[in-house]
């Protein structure tokens, strides 16, 4: 069996979309550098991570997921399988990372796509404080300020950290995260999945970019006004 046959789809995938040389093609792939082009299959992190974290690098496990096989079987045995050379729960991120990437690689799976449904984020910086970027997302009187045309309900919250919601009929889930950068500089970072296909995705993500737009200059208003 030829070596590293996965990979090397995976490159030339790559390669077909973006018009780079394989030898750029392979480098940008080892260093989880997102491609121009969204539709092009994107490995979970960098080389030098995954080895980090799992003692082999990206090419090392495709090589040993086609010899196993993997190419013909569910995501659930792939994540067991992988999880056990780990030594680790099937759900842990380092079992996924490398499950999906080769899922990803071998055209099982969509960019975006997850054993629920498809997944998108969006994240956007702003000039204040997290607890007061907090608030503005999970208070519904202040969430009704920049977000007025989408519904959240409630389902758990870390304050100021993380809050997760059920999506208008409960359908698709929003969880939102929120990075402190500094006393008076934040992230905010909203992942929507369980998502029905790629379009739907690719909607809401340019959905979600323009409310985080809007957050953001709601917020800068009313910093001017205090």
């Amino acid at each position: 069996m030829t070596r590293q046959r996965s990979f090397k789809r995976l490159v030339r995938a790559r390669m077909a979309k973006t018009g780079e040389s394989y030898t750029a093609a392979r480098a940008s792939l080892l260093a989880a550098r997102p491609p121009v082009l969204a539709d092009v299959p994107l490995l979970a992190t960098s080389d030098v991570e995954i080895r980090r974290r799992t003692g082999r690098g990206w090419e090392e496990w495709f090589d040993l997921l086609d010899r196993w096989g993997a190419a013909t079987r569910p995501h659930r045995e792939i994540a067991r399988w992988v999880a056990e050379q780990l030594g680790i729960e099937p759900l842990g991120w380092e079992a996924q990372a490398v499950t999906v990437s080769f899922e990803r690689a071998r055209g099982l799976r969509a960019v975006g796509e997850r054993p629920d449904g498809f997944a998108i984020s969006a994240s956007k910086t702003v000039t204040v404080s997290a607890e007061t970027l907090f608030e503005a997302i999970a208070d519904p009187e202040l969430r009704e300020r920049w977000l007025r045309d989408g519904q959240l309900r409630p389902r758990s919250a870390t304050r100021p950290r993380s809050a997760r919601f059920d999506w208008d009929d409960g359908r698709t889930r929003v969880n939102v995260t929120v990075d402190a950068k500094g006393p008076a500089k934040s992230t905010v970072t909203v992942e929507h999945a369980r998502l029905d296909d790629a379009d739907e995705a690719a909607q809401m993500k340019a959905w979600w970019r323009e409310r985080l737009i809007q957050l953001a200059a709601h917020l800068k208003t009313e910093s001017s006004d205090a």
